[in-house]
Order: C-alpha cells, then sequence, then structure tokens
C-alpha cells in the first residue's frame, strides 16, 4: 500500500442496511480498477470533543452514525487512472449509477481526501475493531511525528493492535461545507493526518489510555 483514499461521513442510523448494500455493490468497482482493500467502519464508540469530534467534521444531524472508511491502492498512479475512468464520459458501470444503487447518505457532507502512508506497523487481517483518527500536525514536524508513531508502536503490538497506519495529506480538497481542514481546524502551518489502528475484534486502545484487550470468548 502506497496511498490511500480516506473518507468520513454521516449516515442516518436507520439506513445501516442500505448503507451496507451500497458499499458492498459499490466498493467492489474500486477493486476492479486497482485498488487493493476498502474498509467501511460503523462507528461503536464515537465521543463527542471539546473542540473537535468526528460529528462536527461531517455536520452530523440528529439520528446520524459516524463511518471511517478508506480505500489502499498499490501507489497514487494507480488512483488517478482509477479516478480518471471513473470520470469519463463513456464511463458506465451500474454498481455506481445513482439510479440503481443511490446513496443512503448526504454526499455533500462527506469528508474525503488522498493521503501517503508515511509510517505503516503490522499487518491487518480480516473483522478487526478499527480505531481512526484525524489529526493536525505542524508541515515541519513530519520527521518528529513519525519518529513518535514509531517509537509507540511496539507498545500497541504488545498489547493486541495488529496494525497502524499513518497518513499525510496529500491530495485533500477544500469543501464548501466540510472538509479534512475544517475537521481538525488546521492552521496555515498545520497539515492532516489521516489514520488508523486495527485491533483483532476487540475495543482498541486510547493513544494515551488503555490497550487493545481481545474480547473474552
Amino acid at each position: 500500500m502506497a496511498y490511500v483514499d480516506g473518507f468520513v461521513i454521516a449516515v442516518p442510523g436507520t439506513h445501516k442496511p442500505k448503507f451496507i448494500e451500497h458499499a458492498s455493490t459499490a466498493d467492489p468497482v474500486f477493486i476492479d480498477m486497482g485498488a487493493t482493500r476498502v474498509f467501511e467502519c460503523w462507528g461503536a464508540d464515537v465521543k463527542r470533543g471539546q473542540t473537535t469530534d468526528f460529528q462536527g467534521a461531517v455536520a452530523a444531524q440528529e439520528g446520524e452514525e459516524i463511518v471511517f472508511s478508506w480505500i489502499e491502492w498499490p501507489d497514487k498512479e494507480s488512483r488517478t487512472a482509477a479516478y480518471a475512468r471513473m470520470m469519463a464520459e463513456d464511463f458506465s458501470d451500474p454498481r455506481m449509477d445513482q439510479e440503481t444503487n443511490p446513496m443512503p447518505f448526504d454526499g455533500k457532507r462527506m469528508i474525503y481526501g488522498g493521503f501517503t502512508p508515511f509510517v505503516t506497523q503490522g499487518r491487518a487481517g480480516a473483522g478487526e475493531y478499527v480505531q481512526g483518527f484525524l489529526l493536525p500536525v505542524p508541515k515541519a514536524r513530519r520527521e518528529d511525528y513519525a519518529k513518535m508513531a514509531e517509537e509507540a508502536w511496539p507498545f500497541f503490538q504488545r498489547h493486541g493492535a495488529l496494525s497502524v497506519v499513518e497518513a499525510w495529506a496529500d491530495d485533500v480538497p477544500h469543501g464548501k461545507q466540510t472538509d479534512f481542514w475544517r475537521a481538525v481546524k488546521a492552521g496555515e502551518d498545520e497539515t492532516v493526518v489521516f489514520s488508523y489502528m486495527t485491533c483483532p475484534t476487540a475495543r482498541p486502545a486510547r493513544r494515551r489510555g488503555r490497550p487493545c484487550r481481545t474480547i473474552p470468548k
């Protein structure tokens, strides 16, 4: 994996079955076009924050849940080629057609962007629990952040984490209503890091709190 597309979406809680159906139909298109993996994660423990939070990031309304998603690509070129194909006038695939497979959420409030992984540790499997993060990081402190993340990995691995990915903003647009920049209140000298940690069907660690623990069978 050398490139990641990250997404955060507000979905009405009552639309979860429709969202699963929509994603199960549309996501294979990205695989067919070269993506290596697509993750769609339904919020399970998404706290409200004092300054920023996922709900505010997508202007979530009452009754809406948070979906944290990403697409992994082998490289940026593969991602660019796939999107160029999908945007072509002659592109036609019923799996991506709004008439046959409509989005069960407000796409105008979805935030998305392309990120370059700069720290990757471990290897994710199937059926894991995901903890997602969005962070504002000073542009000049990339190497310092990478060093901190690499040094923290052995601790999380000892306590059950399977993998962690830290990805630096590369192609992240500014939106009219919502975007990653607003989500973390990024300053002029800051960029956005899209990060995710996986654990084996367990509640994951807080970065400065409890570690991953496997749920007893």
